[in-house]
């Protein structure tokens, strides 16, 4: 499974390009970096990639997931999966309904529960389980809201600085124990950060301009 954009270009409501064309492809299991200033771009083009983008801006070029051609596919139908700064955990949900939240409607009650109680085993936090988000702490509404992400089952992971808000050493953690459960899924992942501390070793980053 991966990822290729072909000649990206993204324009502003004057028609004034933001940046591109952009071309590059990340591959399964692979994160690739974007890093540049604040205003550059880097979340409207996740919002490109995910098929939310506001109608400010406009693209121009295509991109691909498994040699398939998504742009033009409705959200839901793209299968892609986003990590934000914030952890967005349904706060009147317990963390076990979180996760049984991003199962497919397919999926039986009695199983729901089952298959995200085993998320939550598989980071360590099942004790949580029954927990309201606001009983916990940062790092783990962090953990559990990618884990609720990857329940989902993505074909393709997008991560909008979500290391921006934890402390130094959680962050360091958590960003290590993200890139290995994408290795580990291998999906393709895209980063865009304006950190460099964020950029995962032997992986390809891309700095502003990004034309390329």
């Amino acid at each position: 499974m991966s990822l290729c954009l072909k000649n990206l270009t993204i324009l502003n409501k004057d028609k004034v390009a933001l940046f591109g064309p952009l071309t590059l492809e990340v591959k399964p299991g692979e994160v690739l970096t974007l890093m540049g200033p604040s205003g550059c771009g880097k979340s409207t083009l996740l919002s490109v990639i995910a098929g939310h983008l506001s109608d400010s801006f406009s693209f121009t070029g295509d991109f691909t997931l498994n040699g398939q051609c998504i742009s033009q596919l409705s959200a839901h139908q793209r299968e892609v999966g986003i990590l934000f700064q914030d952890d967005l955990l349904f706060p009147h949900l317990s963390v076990l309904e979180n996760l049984a939240f991003a199962l497919p409607n397919s999926v039986k009650s009695e199983q729901r529960r089952q298959q995200a109680f085993s998320a939550l085993e598989n980071i360590s936090l099942a004790s949580l389980s029954e927990s309201m988000p606001e009983q916990i702490s940062g790092g783990q509404r962090a953990r559990i809201s990618l884990a609720r992400m990857l329940l989902a089952k993505p074909k393709l992971v997008l991560l909008d600085e979500p290391f921006s808000k934890l402390d130094k050493e959680l962050r360091e953690q958590f960003r290590d124990w993200v890139f290995e459960q994408l290795s580990r899924a291998k999906v393709p992942a895209l980063l865009v950060t304006h950190d460099e501390s964020d950029v995962p070793s032997n992986s390809q980053c891309l700095t502003w301009p990004w034309s390329h």
